[in-house]
């Protein structure tokens, strides 16, 4: 499943119709036409257009009020990956740019709440330490900011919801404001609900709307990233859809 994935995601999926483009000649029509294929959806992917639009339907949840997380009995925040030998912090590992923004925001939730935070995020690919742990030496050390539980053994978002609700429920915890990425959250809150939470969802990094006139359609290497992020989400909606359909 995972080398399926980036297979279908750009820009890998781009150069391979390119390639195949390429091989099958490109002044037969199927080779010239993979290969119009290939570079034309890769430029598209890279503009602010295509990467707005991809990630404006992944973020139906608005921003949290405060008669919402009044309702919650504990801050979730999920991982967003990790960025290796950041010698700046001092941790050896840091957060990537994703988790600083979703640990930004827990932390500006629990200063307004006072509720206690969950971190949650483990070891993707065997690494020394979980990305709990990064996380949780983040909240402390430069937000000031306690983590009550940190779920250090999750490699993915369904296993982050089953793996936080048996933490949580061991302490009675049944209501969490779940602080991710917006794009990320459909995903995320269909999976804590399906481990038995109830889910009040905190969105940050929303999607910003394009520049207007011709800047919009302008290639840039953020916005290509911006859209395989999008296409990420949409597949990983898709899998989760027939795996609650199929037996």
């Amino acid at each position: 499943m995972i080398a399926l994935k980036y297979l279908l995601l750009p820009p890998l999926v781009n150069l391979l119709l390119i390639l195949l483009g390429l091989a099958l000649g490109p002044r037969r029509l199927l080779g010239g036409l993979l290969l119009a294929l290939g570079l034309v959806s890769l430029a598209l992917l890279a503009t602010p257009m295509a990467s707005h639009l991809l990630r404006q339907g992944l973020e139906p949840h608005p921003v949290i009020g405060p008669g919402q997380w009044r309702q919650a009995q504990a801050i979730v925040i999920l991982g967003g990956g990790r960025d290796y030998e950041a010698a700046e912090f001092g941790w050896g590992d840091a957060p990537a740019d994703a988790t600083w923004r979703r640990l930004a925001y827990g932390a500006k939730l629990h200063h307004d709440s006072g509720l206690p935070i969950l971190v949650s995020g483990g070891r993707v690919h065997g690494e020394h330490s979980a990305e709990a742990s990064l996380m949780a030496a983040a909240l402390r050390e430069v937000f000031r900011v306690p983590v009550r539980w940190m779920e250090g053994e999750s490699r993915n978002t369904a296993e982050n919801a089953r793996l936080s609700a048996r933490m949580l429920n061991e302490d009675g915890i049944t209501r969490v404001a779940l602080v991710s990425q917006a794009w990320h959250l459909p995903r995320a809150v269909a999976e804590f609900e399906a481990a038995g939470l109830t889910v009040i969802p905190a969105p940050t990094g929303f999607a910003s709307a394009p520049p207007p006139g011709l800047h919009a359609w302008l290639p840039r290497a953020y916005h290509l990233n911006q859209s395989s992020r999008a296409l990420h989400e949409w597949l990983g909606l898709a899998w989760q859809w027939l795996g609650q359909r199929l037996p």
